[in-house]
């Protein structure tokens, strides 16, 4: 398993000898067998900036650094596959920050690029190779002129168009999970956001936030225009805004608008879920799936990378037990990063955390952060680093009704839905 490295024009070589290692939060590793998979379809190679590779010569176990002209190389995945190691480098200018994304181990093997990761979900919906432009622009050119007057449609274009996204792109192409952005504002100030940073941060927030409020009219024609098929998924709380909950009035009465005119599909919320009171309501009003963004079960962790403003981790537990007592699906958007998360403590916190909100899916998400800025922010380890790859075989044998996946999903057969408020 050969050194991947990259020159300053961004050529990617593979080493003639020394083997590639990968980092496992601030240490340097060995990379094992089992933790390597074939570059998966849809994956992105990166050179990180400001980087040295560190490579290991094969008989004397060495670990060397590449020359100064070189740097480090990445894989970015796409969604269904979890990362299990960080790239091997050391950093050569201390000040500078990874731009925000989720850097993945990769090497050279048996003539092709493999990562350090592993399938989780199945990949095929998420693959951007998936993704037609032309019918995406097919799709904004009819809806923004079907709704000339709806201002989500316009931005919504934007994601699509400019960004890639590929949430707001399905809601152009009418499948899978759309979403609808409907808040400018947060009560989290979550270390790296990827739409607003405040201006000293250091980070370049990847997407601009949405600057208004929308109109429920405007919610609604966009939930049901996108609700047409028993697999259809509408959600709120995107990447392009803040905490949706925060607009729980016009959410609550999108919801009931729509639900007097369809059964069809599921409603989604991606949220921190810190305001009961808004959750209550948003759950009451006709939730179907609930996906809670976290990125441990610890207070300090957890504190440390959101910053809440007038909640806490256990306001996020209180309206997780409340959504599961009323049959919504529940989910966690858990942010991953190897040499934290899978730490003994922060297992075994997250196990209990998952039992005592009845939840049903882990979405294992690979935190797109710069890895020295988020080490010096949260604690440091008081337990074992036991490893990604064996994190994971924990959770599926403590939690075995628990799904481990990647991305939202429609509930099992069989299982019973919230209660509806259809009147006609």
């Amino acid at each position: 398993m050969y050194l991947v490295y990259a020159d300053e024009k961004g050529n990617v070589f593979d080493h003639p000898s020394l083997y590639g290692l990968a980092r496992s939060g601030d240490m340097i590793v060995e990379i094992m067998d089992d933790e390597l998979i074939p570059l998966p379809e849809g994956a992105t190679l990166v050179g990180l900036p400001s980087t040295r590779p560190i490579g290991m010569d094969p008989d004397t176990g060495e670990m060397l650094p590449m020359p100064s002209d070189t740097q480090a190389v990445g894989a970015l995945l796409p969604q269904g596959f979890t990362r299990l190691c960080l790239p091997g480098y050391v950093k050569t200018d201390k000040e500078y920050k990874l731009p925000l994304f989720g850097y993945s181990a990769v090497v050279w093997k048996d003539g092709e690029f493999y990562v350090t990761a592993r399938m989780s979900d199945h990949p095929d919906q998420w693959n951007p190779l998936n993704c037609d432009r032309d019918d995406v622009r097919a799709g904004v050119k009819r809806l923004t002129k079907q709704y000339p007057e709806n201002r989500l449609y316009t931005h919504l274009s934007n994601c699509a168009l400019g960004y890639e996204c590929l949430t707001s792109s399905n809601t152009f192409l009418n499948r899978w999970e759309g979403g609808v952005p409907v808040s400018y504002s947060c009560n989290a100030g979550c270390f790296g956001c990827i739409s607003e940073q405040p201006d000293d941060s250091g980070f370049v927030s990847p997407q601009t936030r949405m600057n208004f409020r929308p109109r429920v009219d405007e919610i609604v024609e966009v939930m049901l225009e996108h609700l047409k098929t028993p697999e259809s998924i509408i959600s709120f709380g995107q990447g392009c805004e803040g905490e949706p909950s925060t607009q729980a009035k016009l959410i609550i009465e999108a919801i009931r608008e729509v639900r007097s005119i369809t059964d069809m599909g599921y409603i989604n919320i991606n949220t921190n879920a810190g305001l009961n009171d808004h959750m209550r309501g948003i759950v009451d009003a006709g939730l179907d799936l609930m996906r809670v963004s976290t990125i441990s079960a610890l207070d300090d962790h957890y504190n440390a990378y959101y910053k809440p403003r007038g909640y806490t981790l256990a306001n996020v537990e209180k309206s997780m037990k409340y959504a599961a007592s009323q049959g919504v699906y529940t989910s966690i958007n858990y942010l991953i990063f190897p040499g934290v998360t899978d730490r003994e403590e922060e297992i075994e916190a997250m196990i209990e955390f998952a039992r005592r909100t009845d939840l049903r899916l882990i979405q294992m998400r690979n935190l797109n952060i710069d890895p020295e800025s988020y080490l010096e922010l949260i604690p440091p380890a008081q337990g074992d680093i036991l490893g990604m790859k064996q994190m994971i075989e924990i959770f599926e044998e403590e939690l075995p009704d628990v799904v481990i996946g990647s991305y939202t999903h429609i509930p099992p057969a069989g299982m019973a839905r919230p209660k509806r408020l259809i009147t006609s």
